[in-house]
Parts: C-alpha cells; structure tokens; sequence
C-alpha cells in the first residue's frame, strides 16, 4: 500500500513534486491557516506531516495518529512542535535550519537601514503628497557607517549579519552563550561583551539566537531603559523574546530612538498601539521569505519525509537521539 503524506498548508510547489514521485500526498492548497481539528482530520491515516512553522502541534494532535513516522517542520524553529511528546513516541522531528541564513541576514539589514533612514516613514510621507521639496533640515535620519552594532546570539543568522557590517565600518560587539573561538572573533572583527554590555553599548541592537521558554521578555522595560536613547531595537528572530507592552512604553517616551520588528510577540496579532508609531518599522515576518529560500526549505522538508518513509534517517533531526 502507498504511504500517505499530509501537508498542512500552500508552500512552494516543488515539494509536491518531489514527495508524489513516491507517496500519496494531500495538500492544504490554501493560504489560510489550519485549525486544529482540521489538523488532525487531515492527518487521519496519514505516515508524514509536513507542517507550517505557524502550526501548533500539539500532543494532542501528535498521538491522534498512531502511525505517524515523521513531522517535518517547513521552518528553521520549531517551537511550534510538542518534540517532548514526539520524541517519546520515537517519531522525529525536522526543521529546515541553514538555508534560511543570508536571506534573515539580508532582511535584517534591511531593518537597520529602513529604521536609521526613516525609509518607511519617508515613503508614506511621499505617498501622502507631503513632500514638497529637499531642505537642509528635512526628515533626517542617522548613518549606520562607523556605529556599534550589537548581536545577541552568533550563530550562522548572526554570523551573516556581522559579516555585512564590515562594509559599514562598525564596531561589533556581542554576546553568545558558547562564546566563539578567538580567531573566528578576528576573522569577523568581533569583541565579546557580557549580555547587559551589549545591550548598553549598542547604537542597533539585534537578535539571532535560537528560542526556548526561558528567554521570553529576555528584553523588558530594565533592558530597554539601559539603551542609549539613540539606540535602536531589531528583531527578527523570535517575537516573544520581547515584552512587546515595554517596547511600545519605551518608543513613546523615547527611551530608546526606534525599533525594526519582522516577529511578534502574539504573532499574527501586533500589539495595539506599535502600528501608530512613526519610530517603529513593522515588517510580516519576511525573514527568509525569498523564492530562492522557501523553495530549499521545500526540498529539505521533502527529502526529510522521503528518507523516513524508504527506511532511512532524515537529514536535519531536532530530537536525533530517538536513534541512541
């Protein structure tokens, strides 16, 4: 009998073609997002699920199909997934991790520039017929050349994001719970600072650390108040490292200069008040979306169900010791 996959929801359609060469696959062809009983319905009878990063799969859903042999997460997190109830049913799970580096880095430039330019507010003052002419003193902004960037988490994202700093001339300091070898610190011009001496130091603070439970409101109202004034916040890792109700309290007193935010704390939902905010940039979650970055993390999650269902291991395991 032909083993079954069931994908959750629209993704790029190279993995259809892929898994089809293979199995029976059912696909969510819409851009609406699955509610949980639908989740489970879809999966009813099904050996694989491919699920969106904006799935929550539960444990509940994980042990309504006993026959489940693999969750391939089409994302670089999975936080979204019970791995704790995977795993204790020896089922893995996958994500799609390293393809997603330079278009993250990329989009977080592009935050840094949109912000420190007022490009957004610029363009919505253009937009409006606002715009009546260049003054000396007119819509100014601040250079990004020649100031200190501060990354909190190096790994490949924060990497990528350093290396293009180089062009601007910074000084880059960060912090990273396994600090990195000194010579990769030479190689990328990096000086390593206490967490709290970055976040003080930094004229743009940005993250790129992977997520867990315990670093949620990492940045709340104390952090925010030891930024510079000038500083700006950029995120584009994990909404919930931010206490979204600080930030909004600190971009209106103008305790810190501005913010760039690509994820949210409540994410789809933003926090009411972010979106009157001229100093605030507020992008929907387009790290890694580029054509060239979704369609290999369709190829990833693809080959991780198809090397599970012929016999094999996959390929980027999150709980690889269900294998030990």
């Amino acid at each position: 009998m032909q083993q079954k996959v069931f994908v959750s929801g629209l993704i790029p359609q190279i993995a259809a073609e892929m898994l089809s060469k293979h199995f029976e696959v059912t696909m969510h062809n819409d851009l609406r997002l699955l509610n949980k009983q639908e989740i489970i319905d879809g999966l009813a009878g099904k050996d694989a699920l491919l699920c969106l990063l904006s799935d929550n799969i539960d444990a509940e859903i994980i042990a309504s199909n006993p026959n489940l042999k693999i969750i391939a997460n089409y994302g670089a997190g999975f936080n979204n997934i019970d791995v704790a109830a995977a795993t204790s049913r020896k089922i893995p799970v996958t994500n799609t991790p390293a393809v997603s580096t330079n278009a993250t880095a990329d989009l977080t430039w592009g935050l840094i520039l949109a912000i420190a330019r007022r490009i957004v507010e610029g363009d919505k003052t253009t937009r409006a017929g606002k715009f009546t002419g260049w003054a000396p003193l007119y819509h100014l902004g601040v250079e990004v050349t020649g100031k200190t960037l501060g990354i909190i988490g190096m790994g490949n994202i924060g990497r990528a994001v350093a290396k293009r700093a180089r062009g601007f001339d910074m000084r880059i300091v960060y912090y990273t719970r396994t600090r990195l070898q000194p010579e990769l610190e030479q190689e990328l011009g990096l000086e390593y600072l206490p967490q709290e001496e970055v976040i003080k130091q930094a004229d743009f603070l940005t993250f790129h650390q992977s997520y867990n439970p315990a670093m949620k409101h990492m940045i709340g109202s104390k952090e925010l108040t030891s930024m510079k004034p000038t500083a700006f916040l950029i995120n584009a890792a994990r909404g919930p490292l931010i206490d979204e109700a600080a930030l909004l309290t600190a971009l209106k007193s103008k305790t810190i200069a501005g913010a760039a935010l690509d994820v949210y704390e409540f994410e789809p939902k933003v926090t009411a008040g972010l979106e009157e905010l001229d100093n605030v940039v507020l992008a929907p979650h387009l790290g890694n979306a580029t054509i060239e970055t979704r369609n290999a993390m369709a190829e990833i999650a693809a080959n991780n169900i198809i090397a599970v269902l012929t016999g094999g291991k996959p390929l980027t395991c999150v709980n690889s010791q269900i294998y030990e």
